[in-house]
């Protein structure tokens, strides 16, 4: 089958990414062929149902060059002499003298990988996330003389360097982000702003429907009726979990509630740590990495929805987490911070709460406010599942996504809806 675009992803597939996938299936469901090269192997032992349904063909780069020299050596006898690969090669230089790493260096190696590999009928590369596959991506570019564009998120916005990100939005044809926060900042940045365009991730909602939740919640001050405060993220600094254990251990005596958390990361044992030192682990429950209708039901079940959002020491800070679109889909009423792009999505008082960064009084203060009057709750959560439905439809995105790779609009929504849940052949 004739490739046209190669889409470059830093692991395929991966439970943290569902809006990457969500997007894939999208774009092949209006006629583009994919393949995905991913810079490293899954290292998740379960995927979502939706992996399933991607019909990409998958090229897995080398992760580590020293286990896999026979590519590395092939790709480079090969090219060793063309002025592709020297134009390629010293920009790598150039970008090595500025920024050196280990990752950095390992770019310049997976892209002559890939432009040794790559098969007949590649059209474009496309990288998700400006940092290390977008370089995979530039090399690869210089190299197989083709034109590439990125869809940047957050951390790879926020850590990599100006100077870089400058280079990068001369050397691409367009670039594509999920908020208008990271938006502005990358056309600031741009020699042309109009390559820079605003896509939301937005939400597939025939995969997140309208749940029943007359029966959900619980009380909060009656014993025996506790809320569930539920957070879905990956156990990372910028996700604030330490500000969220600390709030949670400042919530009144008379308060019933527990603790539900989803997600995997590198700070997980120490979360379960704090939760001990703080007297309130047997409140809490550490769930790990759940498939996404595992983490529908989990929505469907709490009582509200909770994620500290904070800037980690780095520089690291989420845009807009597709986890607060799903819990507003499934009528949770959400509190986060006020940081990022995460006023696009909540406005305070009317769709959610929100709270400083870092602020755990005021954290505190929220959660218990939301768990002593279930009206409210019920209110914000009704707001916000409107305001989700009503602005972040996956539909919207993706037919922004398909004008930009070529495809033609979807003129048929019926047919369309039909050929994605498989009614049709």
């Amino acid at each position: 089958m004739t490739q046209d675009v190669a889409f470059f992803l830093k692991g395929y597939p991966r439970l943290s990414e569902t809006f990457i996938a969500q997007e894939i299936l999208a774009l092949e469901q209006r006629g583009l062929t994919i393949q995905i090269v991913s810079l490293r192997h899954p290292t998740d032992t379960r995927h979502h149902p939706i992996h399933d349904e991607i019909r990409a063909s998958v090229l897995y780069l080398p992760e580590y060059v020293l286990r896999e020299p026979g590519r590395v050596v092939r790709a480079w006898w090969r090219q060793r002499g063309s002025k592709v690969y020297r134009a390629a090669r010293n920009q790598w230089l150039r970008d090595m003298v500025r920024g050196p790493s280990i990752p950095r260096a390992r770019t310049f190696f997976q892209a002559l990988v890939y432009a040794n590999e790559a098969p007949p009928g590649i059209a474009r590369l496309h990288a998700h996330f400006l940092h290390t596959p977008a370089s995979v991506a530039r090399y690869s570019s210089l190299m197989m003389g083709l034109p590439w564009s990125c869809s940047a998120h957050a951390r790879d916005i926020w850590t990599s360097p100006d100077w870089e990100k400058r280079e990068k939005l001369q050397s691409l044809e367009w670039l594509v982000t999920c908020t208008a926060h990271g938006r502005d900042h990358l056309a600031g940045l741009a020699d042309d702003p109009t390559r820079v365009e605003l896509v939301y991730h937005g939400l597939d909602f025939s995969r997140f429907p309208e749940p029943d939740r007359k029966s959900k919640g619980g009380g909060g001050e009656a014993s025996g009726d506790p809320v569930t405060i539920l957070s879905v993220g990956r156990a990372v600094e910028k996700k604030g979990y330490s500000c969220l254990l600390r709030a949670l251990a400042r919530l009144p005596d008379d308060l019933q509630w527990r603790f539900v958390h989803i997600g995997y990361g590198p700070m997980l044992e120490q979360l379960a740590r704090e939760a001990e030192r703080l007297g309130i682990a047997h409140r809490v429950q550490w769930r790990g990495a759940q498939a996404q209708d595992t983490v529908i039901e989990a929505y469907r079940d709490a009582g509200m929805f909770v994620l500290a959002n904070r800037v980690a020491a780095d520089g690291d800070m989420d845009g807009l987490p597709n986890v607060m679109m799903e819990a507003q889909s499934q009528g949770l009423a959400c509190i986060s911070t006020s940081i990022s792009a995460i006023p696009e999505l909540i406005d305070d008082g009317r769709t959610g709460l929100l709270v400083p960064p870092e602020d755990e009084v005021a954290l505190a203060d929220a959660i218990t406010r939301l768990i002593r009057d279930p009206a409210l709750r019920n209110r914000l959560a009704r707001a916000g599942a409107r305001r989700v439905r009503d602005h972040f439809s996956h539909e919207r995105g993706v037919e922004q996504l398909a004008s930009r790779f070529g495809l033609t609009r979807t003129r048929d929504p019926k047919a369309a809806k039909q050929a994605r849940t498989g009614l049709v052949a």
